[in-house]
């Protein structure tokens, strides 16, 4: 059985953020900012430590949002703003809540928060529903 919009939305738990993780998503974007890979530049900022990417929780987001459209939707927008800071060892939590639901098109509201119920990431998108000949 399909499971509905809704019950897609469940929680989806990241596991902790490594430093290794850190330094792959820095390869993988060719972001080489100090504040995100030298730990000793980093304690000397006003970060007073190693940040991970804000895109990196982004992408989670999107990760989030590309299970709760499935195949019955296309993820048509989706934005994002930075809130706080994520850092390694940090564990993420992306969650939604819907804003409008008119059967076809659903707003969402979508969010990372951290080990500490912090807003990290705050954003929206929008899912439209795929036509049935899409999904064959």
């Amino acid at each position: 059985m399909v499971q509905s919009l809704k019950e897609r939305m469940k929680e989806f738990i990241k596991p902790p953020i490594s430093q290794v993780q850190i330094v792959k998503y820095a390869g993988a974007s060719g972001d080489y900012n100090k504040i995100h890979i030298d730990h000793a530049f980093a304690m000397n900022t006003p970060q007073k430590g190693i940040i991970a990417h804000g895109m990196l929780s982004m992408g989670f987001l999107g990760q989030y949002l590309d299970n709760i459209a499935c195949e019955e939707y296309n993820v048509k927008q989706f934005k994002v703003r930075f809130r706080g800071m994520v850092r390694p060892g940090d564990q993420l939590t992306c969650s939604a809540a819907i804003d409008k639901d008119e059967g076809d098109t659903v707003e969402l509201e979508i969010f990372a928060k951290n080990q500490d119920g912090e807003i990290v990431t705050l954003g929206n998108a929008t899912l439209i529903k795929t036509d049935e000949r899409e999904r064959n």
